[in-house]
């Protein structure tokens, strides 16, 4: 019997097409075949929102042949994804070439040989209720996009968009700005007291006075406690050591996998998951397609059976049995997320025994670098909770009271294979001391000397992408598949840029959140947003018919959109004014937002069509030719640092330059901070002879910032 089996792309098609006889045959349909169309709104407002889907643009030849194929074949399957949009997939395949409504439908949640012959052997009929929650969400979607869409464009300026779910997060990022615009930083001060017992030095800081919690607000009342202090005794009030046990942490979901691989490897969110569909779909292992991870789009801890006796063998052979608990770990979802969709499994490798240094050879550096973190996670989770000692010290001077804390691990247990990246701003607020100094309760201490550190309340920070997707995840907006898209396209719109890692409202941005506050409060509320997803949700499973999900959400909204149509006024949204001139006619240099970013535009076009890059200064010197050393951008949005007598001078470098010669061979030396550690000196020539030397160099210079 001839079986046709259709998945979305070529690489999956091939990957899956080795565990099957010759009486199979894979082919791509390369994503969506239908879609509403581009050009109108695709939705009868008058027949319960019935969608007019049309074939998408370009696939007539992927049709014929999978048209083709299936008339040659005795059955045809449909494996696309296994989720909403996977499952919307394969009903439109279904539909466009005419196939039965019985069992046609195969998911697999990993792309091995015992997965693809399972799912091949138990096909299933299309669940319409899937079906029916992508079709709702891709319409409230085009709803929203299309009818507040031309109301920007008569309003504000062409070429805007709005979306159902993109709005609530630029809402989020604008708030967070008027948050940190509005604060106001109060000064406190840290006192803290370095005593001496015998060789060793304890360092305390004071947390109590007069048991109540310390609070010094100025640099007077510091004064007048350390004059006080230095005349005090300091004797150990308590001393206590207890044991503690740090669980393992979960496998990856798809937010988690995409917060960590922005800490951990400086991955943004839409490249993660380009990497991770490469390792789902399969890679040439040893010259044949191998799928190397389970499905990326997941909200599930959970792990099969299988998976989770392999590991613990593995973990038992590699690092010992003491590794291995004496029950299977079981991991929950964590507060608040009643929601989660447990169809499918935590994100894993697919065979423990595929080790990171056993494909090193085979990947990118990319593909390697996320591979070793899903793996090192997984095995992780399955381990022994790390056991550990946290002592605590108390010693009390004259009414105040100092404390210091400390740990000591007794056994590494998970900590042996992962450890959980660490956000840079949580890493500065750590005080703990690791090791403390061994005393005894009732020792009197010798006071070395008292230190004083003026500090300042912190605004709260901006969002990353990592603590945007873990708040949009939180707050129940958008879905595992939906955030990384998400932030790809506010940063395309230009309502949001991204700086050093963090993530600013532009002007354009915080005007779209304003009127959208003010005109479509709904739309743009958080808990409107989130309560829709649950009731997509709902829709899923059956609870809920997505006409009246849809229904509910329009007839509020059209009367809003009458609203705003007529009372809007139009809105000119001026340039903001360089304080350049432009060489060309004189007129003011003005910021535009370009496809690559800000840059700088003459004020008189269409008359003068003047642009040019934004260049910030540093305070170097170029020590090859005495020109300025300049910061600028790549075409990908990446700093780097040139000489301003480009291309007279060809200096170039990522990292920032100083005004020093290597000592081995005369290049300018780069500085570089590693995460947690203090600044070192690179040399960027790659034939210096220093081996202590780094030897990475940018290849070439990067692209010219076209406008």
């Amino acid at each position: 019997m001839r079986t046709l089996i259709i998945v979305e792309s070529p690489t999956k098609a091939k990957t899956i097409e080795r565990f099957l006889g010759r009486n199979y045959v894979v082919k791509a349909c390369m994503g969506h075949i239908r879609d509403l169309p581009k050009s109108t709104m695709g939705v009868d407002f008058d027949h319960d929102y019935a969608p007019h889907y049309i074939t998408i643009r370009g696939k007539g030849d992927v049709i014929k042949t999978l048209r083709d194929e299936s008339r040659k074949a005795d059955r045809v399957l449909l494996g696309s994804d296994p989720d909403r949009e996977g499952e919307a997939i394969a009903w439109h395949l279904q539909q466009y070439l005419e196939l039965p409504d019985g069992d046609c439908r195969i998911s697999f949640n990993e792309i091995t040989d015992t997965a693809i012959k399972a799912a091949v052997a138990n096909p299933a009929k299309i669940d319409l209720d899937k079906v029916e929650a992508q079709q709702a969400r891709r319409i409230l979607d085009r709803v929203v996009g299309y009818k507040i869409s031309p109301l920007l464009w008569k309003k504000v300026k062409k070429g805007l968009s709005a979306g159902r779910v993109q709005s609530v997060a630029v809402r989020l990022i604008c708030d967070r700005e008027e948050e940190i615009n509005a604060f106001e930083p109060e000064e406190y001060w840290n006192l803290y007291a370095a005593l001496r017992s015998g060789s060793d030095q304890l360092l305390v800081r004071l947390i109590k006075i007069s048991n109540k919690k310390a609070h010094l607000g100025n640099e007077e009342a510091v004064q007048q406690l350390v004059k006080k202090l230095e005349k005090a005794s300091y004797t150990v009030e308590s001393v206590s050591v207890k044991p503690r046990k740090k669980a393992a942490p979960p496998p990856f979901t798809t937010s988690a996998l995409q917060q960590e691989a922005s800490k951990r490897l400086g991955m943004v969110a839409k490249k993660t998951m380009q990497t991770a569909q490469q390792l789902y779909e399969g890679l040439p292992v040893g010259g044949v397609n191998t799928g190397l991870i389970s499905y990326m789009r997941t909200d599930s801890v959970r792990i099969n059976q299988e998976a989770q006796q392999k590991a613990l063998e593995y973990i038992r052979n590699k690092y010992g049995a003491a590794y291995a608990p004496k029950t299977p770990n079981v991991h929950s979802t964590g507060k608040g997320k009643a929601n989660v969709q447990d169809a499918h499994e935590a994100i894993r490798p697919t065979s423990v025994e595929r080790t990171p240094a056993m494909l090193k050879p085979f990947l990118t550096t990319q593909q390697y670098k996320l591979y070793k973190l899903i793996w090192d996670r997984f095995v992780a989770s399955q381990m022994a909770p790390a056991e550990l000692d946290v002592t605590t010290i108390d010693v009390k001077a004259d009414n105040c009271l100092f404390r210091a804390t400390g740990q000591v691990v007794r056994f590494a247990g998970y900590t042996q294979v992962y450890s959980e990246g660490k956000d840079e701003a949580a890493e500065k607020e750590k005080e703990d001391n690791g090791v403390v100094a061994p005393v005894q309760q009732g020792q009197v201490l010798d006071l070395e000397e008292l230190r004083s550190k003026q500090n300042f309340t912190q605004p709260p920070p901006r969002y990353s992408e990592a603590t945007l997707i873990k708040t949009m995840e939180e707050l129940g907006i958008g879905r595992p598949s939906t955030y990384a898209p998400i932030i790809d396209t506010i940063l395309s719109r230009s309502y949001v840029v991204r700086e050093d890692k963090l993530l600013y409202p532009t002007e354009l941005g915080s005007l779209v959140v304003d009127l959208m506050k003010e005109y479509f409060s709904d739309v743009i509320d958080v808990e409107f947003t989130a309560s829709m997803e649950d009731q997509l949700d709902a829709v899923e499973e059956g609870e809920l018919n997505w006409v009246k999900v849809v229904d509910d959400f329009y007839k509020p909204f059209a009367a809003e959109l009458h609203n705003a149509e007529q009372e809007i006024e139009k809105i000119v949204i001026k340039p903001e004014e360089s304080g350049e001139l432009c060489e060309k006619c004189g007129k003011p240099m003005v910021y535009r937002m370009g496809r690559y970013g800000r840059f700088l535009a003459c004020s008189g076009f269409p008359e003068c069509r003047n642009t040019k890059a934004i260049v910030n200064a540093t305070d170097v010197k170029c020590l090859a030719c005495g020109g300025n050393i300049v910061q600028r951008k790549s075409r990908t949005g990446r700093v780097f640092y040139g000489c301003d007598n480009y291309p007279a001078c060809g200096y170039i470098s990522w990292d920032p330059p100083i005004e020093e010669k290597c000592p081995l061979c005369g290049t300018q030396l780069t500085e570089r901070q590693p995460r947690g550690g203090e600044k070192i000196k690179i040399c960027p020539n790659k034939d210096c002879p220093g081996k202590e030397h780094e030897t990475k160099r940018p290849k070439g210079r990067p692209a010219k910032k076209k406008s």
